[in-house]
């Protein structure tokens, strides 16, 4: 099945982040009631028969940021996704008519959750995936009593969790680059 998006953006108003339906910015119009709704998409817990599916994901998201390709081709284990998350139920999985387009896995982390890892397809970035992934997980995370989301922003990641409404600027080493912690208060 191909992961390539069809193309059918309608307009919407802009509605609250975490409402639904979700709509995005168009470019150039900041805030204001200029949007796209996103396509149908379904999160779910994914399960062990999704993994194929999350490593193709996993592993096209992370070749296509140029500023990471060579470290992460020079060092091929950390393109191998494991089942842990999965199987501990820590993975949400979005998908678009049955084809899998991106996911976020989170980790309980004292009374913070942990946004761990949230990669979407290349086909399908800027599109609203990684912002409903995102609504997920504040959606979930406040479910279980925590009381903000954290996650460890790369530089090319910033501006979108800026976005989402993430803040934070200490800066934290991780295994190419130094990354910036980051917290989205409930």
């Amino acid at each position: 099945m191909s992961l390539r998006p069809e193309p059918s953006p309608t307009a919407g108003i802009v509605m609250p982040l975490w409402s639904y339906p979700f709509v995005l910015p168009l470019p150039g119009f900041g805030r204001r009631c200029h949007s796209l709704a996103v396509e149908p998409l379904l999160i779910r817990t994914a399960d062990a028969s999704d993994l194929d599916d999350l490593t193709q994901v996993f592993r096209s998201a992370s070749l296509s940021n140029e500023g990471d390709r060579a470290n992460l081709l020079a060092h091929p284990e950390f393109l191998e996704l494991n089942d842990e998350a999965i199987s501990e139920q820590r993975l949400r999985l979005a998908e678009i008519d049955g084809v899998t387009v991106g996911f976020a896995t989170t980790l309980p982390a004292g009374h913070d959750i942990e946004l761990e890892d949230l990669f979407v397809h290349p086909d399908w970035m800027r599109k609203g995936v990684a912002t409903r992934l995102i609504a997920d997980v504040v959606n979930r995370a406040r479910d279980a009593g925590a009381r903000r989301v954290a996650v460890t922003a790369n530089p090319h990641a910033m501006a979108f969790y800026l976005r989402v409404g993430f803040s934070g600027s200490d800066q934290v080493e991780t295994d190419f680059e130094p990354g910036t912690l980051m917290f989205l208060p409930l």
